[in-house]
C-alpha cells in the first residue's frame, strides 16, 4: 500500500523536515487524483475533478482501492524499462512537489537529506504521468466538474441582457436584414478570434486576468488589472438591473398587472382621478419611472431614496453570493439552471409569438434590408461595438473560466461554439421581440383606427376611408366642420408604430410589459419573461464576477482568507456601494456607468490583449501552444486577426467612438413628469469628471505598470510559471515533429529563421548554425 507508506513516512519525518501538515496532506490527495500507471481506461479524455477514474473514495470498495494501490505500488518498486530514470522523473514531478523540495531543502539537515532524497524518489514514481494518459490529471488547480458545466457557464456568461434588449434594437435601426451583414463580419473579424485567444490563452498559462498578462511579461501586468477594475465597475451596476428585474417579477404575482391601467388618486367624498403624470404617457412608463425608479427631473436632484429597489439589490447580491460562495464547485451547478432556463423561455414566447395577430408586420419590419444603411460607418461601429460587449470580452471571465480546463481541452471548438451560438440567440431573440413589437403595433394601430371610425360614425355617419368622399366643409352632428374634426383625430401610423421601439431598460420595462399586458394570462407570461431577464442577467454577473475573485485570489491579496469569505466580502462591499443607483437619480448615474465603464476602456484592453499574443508571447509560440492543447495548430486566417485585423478594427472603433462623442456630444434622457415625455440633457460638469474616472482608473493601469517596472518598482511580484505538461502533452497527441514555419508565414507573421519575431518583414536568413540553435 504505497499511499499509506508515504503518508507514515512523511509523518515520521515531520520534525527533521518542518513541512505543514496541510502541504503533506494536499500532496498526498493530489497523488490519489492521478491516474495509475498502465491504465488505459481514461487514456484520451479529458479529467474534470473527482470524475478522474484514479479518485479513490474514502467509501471505496476494498478490492477497487487495493488494486490501484497495488500498482503504485509496483510502479515505485519496478526497475524495469516503464518506470522513467532519476532525472526523468525529477522533471516530472508536480509543482506542488518542486515547491516542498525546496523548503525541505532549505530547511532539511543532513541527516534528513537522505529522507528527502527518499520521499521525493518515490513522489517523482507515483506522481508521473503515464504514457498515453491525459495529462490534465497532474493539475492542482480547482476544476469544473465537466465539460459541460464549462460550456454552460461561458455561454451563460456571454449570452446575456445584450442579446435580447439591444441587438433587436440595433438590426431594426440599422437597416434590417442588411445589418446581418456588418454584424457577421465584425463577428468573424474581432468576435470569434479574441474569443479563441482569451479560452486559449487562460487554459494555456492557468491563471486569472493579471497572471496571464504577467506571465506574459511584467511590463503587461496593467492589462490584468485594468480587466478587473472594469470587471468591478460593471458589476456593480449590472446588478442594479437584475435588482429592477426582481421588482417587476415581484409586481406580477397580482391580477390585473400593475401596470396594466393608470392609478387612482381618491378624495375623502369618495370620489377619485385618474394620475395625470400617467394619463400624459402611459400606464408602463408611469410604472417604470414614479412606481419603480421615483425618478428625479435631472441627475442633480437626488431627491428621495428608494428603499423599494434598495431592497431588491441586496437580495441580488445575495443570490450572487449564494450561487459563487463555493466557487466554481457552487456556479458550475447552478448554470445548470441559469443557462438553460433563458432558451427555455424564449422558446415558449417564440410559439405564442407565431401565433400573435401582426407578428409578420413586427419580423417584416426586422428584415426587410435597407441597404443604403452599409454606406453609413455609424452602422458598422454598431455591429462592431455589438459583436464585441455581447461576448463579454476583456472582462477577464473567459479567462478565468478556461483557466479551470484541462490542458487538454479543445478550446478551439469551444470558442466557435460559444461565438455561434451567441449569434444565434441573438437572432432568435430578436425574432421574438419583434413578434411581440409587431402585435402591440398592430393592436396599437386598430385601436387608433377603431376611435377614428367612432368619432366620424358618431359625428358623420361615416369611416375615415368613407370621409374621404366627404367634402371638408360638411358639418357634423356637434356643428364642427369635417376638417376641424380630422385635424383633432390622432393619426393611425403602423409604421411608425412599428418604428416606435427602443433598446435597454425602455425596451424591457415599456415596450414589452405594454406587449404582455394584452396576452390572456398576462401575469403568468410577466413572470416567464422577467425569469428569463434574471437568468440572463445572474449568469453573465457569474462570469464578471469571476474575473474579479480569480485575479484577487491570483494576486494573494489576501492569501489566509477562504474564498468564499472572500467573495462574501466582495459583495457586500459591491452592495454597499451599489446604493448609488437606488435614489431618484440613481438611474442617470446607471446610464452613466452603463455608457462609459466598459465600453472604450474595453477595446482599449482588448486591443493591448492581441498586442500582448502577437508582439511579446510570440505568434508562432502561441499557435505552437494551441497545437499541444487541441492537437492542431489555428489556421493563418486566425494568426491574421490577432496580429493584424483585430487589433486595427478595435483602433479604428476606439477612435470613431471618441469622434462621435466630440462630434454629437453626450448626454442622458431625463423624464419631464409635467409632460409624461423624455428630453435630452447633457452631463453636468461634475458627471463629465466622473466619466474621466471611470475611463481612467482602468486604462491607466496598462501603461502604469509599465512605467513603473521601467523605473524599476514591482508593483506585481513575479510568479513562477503555472503547470504545463508539454512534453506529455506532446506525447498525448503524438506530435512526434515539431512544427516548421512555412515560407508564407516567415513573411505574414515576421517570424525570423532563428524562431524570432520581428514588427516588420523578416530579415536575411541566417547561418544554419544560428537557425538551429536553441
Amino acid at each position: 500500500m504505497a499511499n499509506v507508506a508515504q503518508l507514515i513516512r512523511r509523518q515520521s519525518s515531520r520534525e527533521l523536515l518542518r513541512v505543514p501538515l496541510d502541504r503533506l496532506e494536499l500532496r498526498e490527495l493530489q497523488h490519489r487524483l492521478l491516474p495509475a500507471p498502465g491504465d488505459q481506461a481514461t487514456a484520451g479524455q479529458a479529467l474534470y475533478g473527482t470524475t478522474n477514474a484514479a479518485f479513490v473514495e474514502d467509501g471505496t470498495s476494498p478490492s477497487s482501492s487495493s488494486v490501484i494501490q497495488q500498482q503504485h505500488l509496483s510502479s515505485g518498486s519496478s526497475g524495469t524499462s516503464g518506470v522513467p530514470s532519476s532525472a526523468a522523473a525529477r522533471n516530472r514531478l508536480t509543482s506542488l512537489d518542486r515547491i516542498d523540495e525546496k523548503e525541505e531543502h532549505n530547511n532539511g539537515a543532513s541527516c534528513g537529506a537522505g529522507i528527502i532524497t527518499t520521499l521525493d524518489k518515490v513522489d517523482a514514481t507515483v506522481g508521473q504521468t503515464p504514457s498515453g494518459a491525459d495529462p490534465s490529471s497532474g493539475d492542482e488547480r480547482e476544476n469544473w466538474d465537466s465539460k459541460l458545466s464549462f460550456l454552460l457557464a461561458t455561454i451563460g456568461y456571454a449570452v446575456g441582457l445584450g442579446n435580447v434588449w439591444r441587438f433587436p434594437y440595433l438590426a431594426q435601426k440599422n437597416g434590417g436584414g442588411a445589418f446581418l451583414i456588418p454584424y457577421a463580419i465584425m463577428l468573424a473579424v474581432e468576435g470569434m478570434p479574441i474569443v479563441f485567444l482569451e479560452l486559449a490563452i487562460g487554459q494555456r498559462l492557468r491563471k486569472g486576468a493579471i497572471g496571464v498578462w504577467a506571465q506574459i511579461s511584467p511590463y503587461l501586468g496593467g492589462i490584468g488589472i485594468a480587466s478587473t477594475v472594469v470587471s468591478f465597475n460593471v458589476a456593480l451596476y449590472y446588478n442594479t438591473i437584475i435588482a429592477w428585474c426582481l421588482y417587476y417579477l415581484f409586481q406580477s404575482f397580482q391580477y390585473p398587472l400593475p401596470w396594466s391601467e393608470c392609478p387612482k388618486e381618491y378624495f375623502e367624498n369618495g370620489s377619485y382621478i385618474t394620475n395625470m403624470e400617467c394619463k400624459r404617457s402611459s400606464p408602463t412608463q408611469y410604472f417604470w419611472y414614479r412606481e419603480t425608479l421615483d425618478i428625479s427631473p435631472d441627475i442633480n436632484t437626488p431627491q428621495s431614496f428608494n428603499w423599494k429597489i434598495t431592497l431588491c439589490l441586496f437580495i441580488a447580491w445575495l443570490l450572487a453570493y449564494l450561487c459563487m460562495a463555493k466557487g466554481i464547485a457552487s456556479s458550475g451547478k447552478v448554470v445548470y439552471i441559469t443557462a438553460t432556463f433563458p432558451y427555455i423561455v424564449l422558446i415558449i414566447f417564440f410559439v405564442r409569438g407565431m401565433t400573435l395577430h401582426g407578428m409578420a408586420d413586427g419580423l417584416a419590419h426586422l428584415f426587410t434590408p435597407k441597404w443604403e444603411k452599409l454606406a453609413d460607418p455609424v452602422v458598422w461601429l454598431e455591429a462592431g461595438t455589438q459583436i464585441f460587449f455581447s461576448l463579454g470580452l476583456a472582462f477577464g471571465g473567459l479567462i478565468a473560466f478556461s483557466s479551470y480546463n484541462p490542458v487538454s481541452n479543445h478550446c478551439y471548438r469551444d470558442a466557435i461554439l460559444v461565438s455561434l451560438t451567441n449569434f444565434f440567440t441573438s437572432m432568435f431573440a430578436a425574432v421574438v421581440i419583434f413578434s411581440v413589437i409587431g402585435f402591440k403595433a398592430r393592436m396599437t394601430y386598430e385601436n387608433c383606427l377603431e376611435t377614428q371610425n367612432q368619432t366620424l360614425g358618431r359625428l358623420f355617419d361615416t369611416t375615415i376611408i368613407g370621409a374621404n368622399e366627404l367634402a371638408s366643409d360638411t358639418v357634423g352632428a356637434d356643428g364642427r366642420q369635417l376638417s376641424l374634426v380630422l385635424e383633432e383625430l390622432p393619426v393611425c401610423d403602423l409604421q411608425q408604430e412599428l418604428d416606435n421601439t427602443a433598446s435597454g431598460t425602455g425596451l424591457a420595462f415599456i415596450i414589452c410589459t405594454e406587449a404582455v399586458n394584452q396576452f390572456p394570462l398576462a401575469p403568468l407570461w410577466s413572470v416567464l419573461f422577467f425569469l428569463m431577464l434574471l437568468t440572463l442577467g445572474i449568469d453573465s454577473q457569474f462570469g464578471t464576477l469571476e474575473g474579479v475573485i480569480t485575479s484577487i485570489v491570483d494576486l494573494k491579496i489576501f492569501p489566509r482568507v477562504r474564498k468564499e469569505i472572500l467573495t462574501a466580502s466582495l459583495c457586500g462591499f459591491c452592495c454597499a456601494l451599489s446604493i448609488i443607483f437606488t435614489h431618484g437619480a440613481g438611474n442617470y448615474i446607471f446610464t452613466l456607468f452603463d455608457d462609459f465603464s466598459g465600453n472604450v476602456p474595453l477595446l482599449i484592453i482588448a486591443f493591448f490583449e492581441c498586442i500582448a499574443v502577437s508582439y511579446f508571447y510570440g505568434l508562432d509560440r502561441f499557435a505552437n501552444d494551441i497545437e499541444l492543447m487541441t492537437g492542431s495548430r489555428p489556421g493563418i486566417y486566425w494568426m491574421m486577426c490577432w496580429k493584424y485585423l483585430s487589433p486595427l478594427t478595435m483602433l479604428v472603433i476606439v477612435i470613431a467612438s471618441f469622434a462621435k462623442i466630440i462630434v454629437e456630444g453626450s448626454g442622458y434622457l431625463a423624464w419631464v413628469a409635467e409632460t409624461g415625455t423624455t428630453r435630452h440633457l447633457e452631463w453636468p460638469p461634475w458627471a463629465q469628471v466622473l466619466i474621466a474616472i471611470l475611463v481612467l482608473v482602468s486604462a491607466l493601469w496598462i501603461p502604469g505598470i509599465a512605467v513603473a517596472r521601467m523605473f524599476g518598482c514591482q508593483p506585481l511580484a513575479d510568479e513562477p510559471p503555472a503547470w504545463f505538461p508539454a512534453k506529455e502533452l506532446r506525447e498525448f497527441r503524438k506530435l512526434d515533429v515539431r512544427h516548421e514555419p512555412s515560407t508564407m508565414e516567415k513573411f505574414l507573421f515576421c517570424i525570423h529563421e532563428d524562431g524570432s519575431e520581428g514588427l516588420c518583414c523578416p530579415t536575411s536568413s541566417s547561418s544554419p548554425s544560428k537557425a538551429n540553435s536553441p
